[in-house]
């Protein structure tokens, strides 16, 4: 990993206990969000930043699921909940701007309130995309309250500033089918393709 992800994982090791914590307080919008996004998944299916697994129990039971993550105490907790839930899944610690499989393996990636953690999200986007299979499909949810005035000026600031991620998938050669705003603008929802 690089040295800016491995800032990026401490940081996250330190909120693991958190993240459980948040999810749990997390408004119905984001739950609902959640549940349709995962409903969705098809085949073989990579969930990118799994974390804890908050996701897990919305999964179809008929997927292939593959979980990464650069936190090795979230990954820990993610293989108790699948545990717990009967939920078979494959853990992987790694970096999402680096995603150690092969070229077009999976039918659909996830990606759930991770994007703008992670330290390019182009990289990330562009892994995603290269990992799915032609026709492959990305269900994504992010926030994005610094496109916002006059968080948008703090962001112009940043060495990489954060972008929407749907004009980064875009530009990495997604084909953007719906997409959406939650929140009062700040959180994006997006699902997208791989062109055949």
């Amino acid at each position: 990993m690089n040295p800016r992800t491995e800032r990026e994982r401490s940081t996250w090791n330190r909120r693991t206990t958190m993240d459980d914590l948040g999810g749990a307080l997390q408004g119905p919008a984001l739950r609902r969000t959640r549940e349709i996004l995962c409903a969705g998944a098809r085949g073989r299916t990579l969930e990118v930043a799994i974390s804890t697994g908050r996701n897990l129990r919305h999964y179809p039971p008929q997927i292939h699921l593959t979980g990464v993550d650069p936190n090795p105490e979230a990954l820990a907790r993610a293989r108790e909940r699948a545990d717990e839930l009967g939920r078979p899944v494959h853990l992987v610690e790694g970096d999402a701007g680096r995603l150690e499989f092969p070229d077009a393996c999976f039918d659909t990636v996830v990606s759930t309130l991770a994007l703008g953690s992670a330290p390019d999200q182009r990289a990330a986007l562009a892994e995603m995309f290269r990992v799915l299979v032609p026709g492959g499909r990305l269900l994504l949810v992010d926030r994005i309250e610094y496109a916002r005035f006059p968080a948008r000026l703090v962001e112009a600031r940043r060495e990489r500033p954060r972008r929407l991620p749907r004009e980064v998938a875009l530009e990495v050669g997604f084909e953007v089918g719906h997409h959406d705003r939650l929140l009062f603008g700040l959180v994006e929802r997006m699902v997208a393709h791989r062109p055949a």
